[in-house]
């Protein structure tokens, strides 16, 4: 029932080094927390330190909107919307000189396979950037004929000052979602990166600064949500607060702007995606799909695939495939080559997945693989890792924890379905609505599913799709707002209109 763990069949790559203590930005100087505290950043592969990161708290953040607004009523917001644009490419292409650094920092500080941050997070990140600098020019008004002797016209302007909240999931990516538009549009930016992994985004930022980004257009300030996130979500000088995160949090973030200045906001939150296999599917296509779309980024993704809906027709052939390619997943040390799945970011998501996995077992459903924290061959060097076997359960019934709640771990629920209306039905059943796929040969099935699932994102006969031109974002309690493509330049932007008698 165990994966195994990584075969050395390739060289690994080498943790890169990081200074003892990261300092955060504010105002284009790297400096210490005002109240001089500091907090662990930890390698989730091993447990161990990596370094102490300046804990930022209410002083720190109002520093940082201090300088992001000098800096809004200065140099930046005299820019040009080309120099804008040119700055964020020279961002993108810094990003993309330092890929290998920045690939093995967030494997560092993250866990995730070191494959998987060069091949995806790398690419989609620089991809971010370049689409955005591309925007920061074209994104303009109207004029409009109006009734009377008038000349009318809209103009779109930044926001102003804008808090950003990321999570530890995809840190990297997450500060390029965010930061791309928001710079594009004009605005600047306090960004509070998560926690459990603050090193790329202040690596980042130092190449911003590098690339000639005026001082407090970008200010990152590492800290936790209680402290320096509630204090950047009502702060009354920031005009838009962007988070993404789960649900609940996003809920105190939503409220914390209605209580303090009414700013803007944009959610980007959980999601408990249906994944519907129908039985005239290409299976094989089908179980491959629905394998990443689970276990990708040891299945820590808003967007994963975890409520798997498999026609009664061919569930038993589906389960015996996922089983024996559920059991060959290698699992192990992050920096080798070979390795598909990584540590869970923290001790406190590893228990949280295990949490899960034993309320599977108590509630009924069938245990195929997994269960356990990780194979027994897993080296000695990564014993105190925070490990979780990938895991499958079949027999899942809808009102089981493990189909109602987000997971985000490397649990994977089978679900069996009758037909088309039955899954519908059942697939809309939740407060989440971010993603959600079927997998079939049939034209009309696959468009009435994407029509009738309630969802912002549907994938037919594929999974966890992205790019930077395409809009992503959820429906129901998944959020609000769209992120990536042109639709996220309304997050940041502000329409105004202008009458001129004639």
């Amino acid at each position: 029932m165990a994966a195994t763990a990584t075969a050395p069949t390739k060289a690994r790559v080498t943790p890169p080094k990081v200074k003892a203590e990261q300092p955060m930005l504010i105002g284009g100087k790297w400096v210490p927390s005002v109240s001089g505290k500091t907090f662990q950043t930890v390698d989730p592969a091993t447990g161990k330190t990596i370094c102490e990161v300046a804990e930022g708290d209410k002083a720190d953040i109002d520093l940082a909107v201090k300088a992001a607004r000098k800096a809004m009523d200065g140099p930046w917001g005299r820019m040009s919307a080309g120099e804008r644009g040119r700055l964020i490419s020279k961002l993108a292409d810094a990003v993309e000189s330092h890929k290998d650094e920045l690939a093995a920092l967030e494997t560092l500080d993250n866990g995730k396979p070191i494959a998987d941050s060069l091949a995806a997070d790398l690419p989609l990140t620089i991809d971010c950037y370049r689409y955005y600098a591309g925007w920061a020019d074209k994104n303009h008004g109207q004029t409009i004929p109006v009734t009377g002797d008038y000349f009318c016209y809209t103009r779109h302007e930044p926001v102003g000052v804008v808090g950003q909240i990321i999570p530890w999931n995809f840190p990297l990516l997450m500060q390029a979602w965010k930061w791309g538009p928001a710079l594009a549009c004009g605005n600047t930016l306090v960004l509070k990166p998560a926690e459990q992994t603050p090193l790329t985004a202040l690596r980042v930022a130092e190449l911003a600064t590098n690339v000639g980004f005026p001082d407090g257009v970008i200010n990152v300030v590492p800290g936790y949500g209680p402290t320096a996130g509630a204090a950047l979500a009502g702060h009354m000088d920031v005009d838009k607060i962007a988070f993404t995160g789960e649900t609940s949090t996003g809920k105190l973030v939503m409220t914390a702007a209605a209580q303090s200045n009414l700013k803007r906001v944009s959610l980007e939150l959980g999601g408990k995606s249906p994944n519907v296999v129908f039985a005239d599917a290409d299976l094989d296509a089908a179980v491959e799909g629905a394998y990443f779309g689970l276990f990708f980024n040891q299945g820590q993704c808003c967007v994963a695939g975890s409520r798997l809906f498999v026609e009664e027709k061919v569930y038993d052939q589906f389960v015996e495939k996922m089983t024996k390619k559920t059991k060959g997943r290698r699992l192990g040390d992050p920096f080798h080559p070979d390795t598909e799945q990584g540590p869970q970011v923290s001790k406190e998501q590893q228990d949280r997945v295990r949490g899960y996995i034993e309320a599977g077992k108590k509630e009924g459903a069938k245990l195929l693989v997994g269960g356990s924290d990780a194979p027994s061959s897993l080296a000695a060097a990564h014993a105190n890792g925070y490990f979780v076997e990938p895991t499958v359960f079949t027999d899942v019934k809808d009102d089981m924890k493990i189909a109602q709640e987000e997971i985000f771990g490397p649990v994977m629920s089978i679900l069996k379905f009758k037909d088309a209306a039955e899954v519908i039905e059942r697939g809309n059943r939740t407060f989440y609505g971010l993603a959600a796929a079927v997998w079939t040969k049939d034209v009309q099935k696959a468009i009435r599913l994407s029509n009738a699932l309630k969802a912002g994102t549907v994938w037919v006969n594929c999974y966890d799709v992205f790019d930077a031109r395409a809009p992503f974002g959820g429906f129901k309690m998944s959020g609000i707002g769209r992120e990536l493509g042109q639709y996220a330049l309304q997050l940041y932007t502000e329409v105004k209109t202008v009458y001129m008698a004639v």
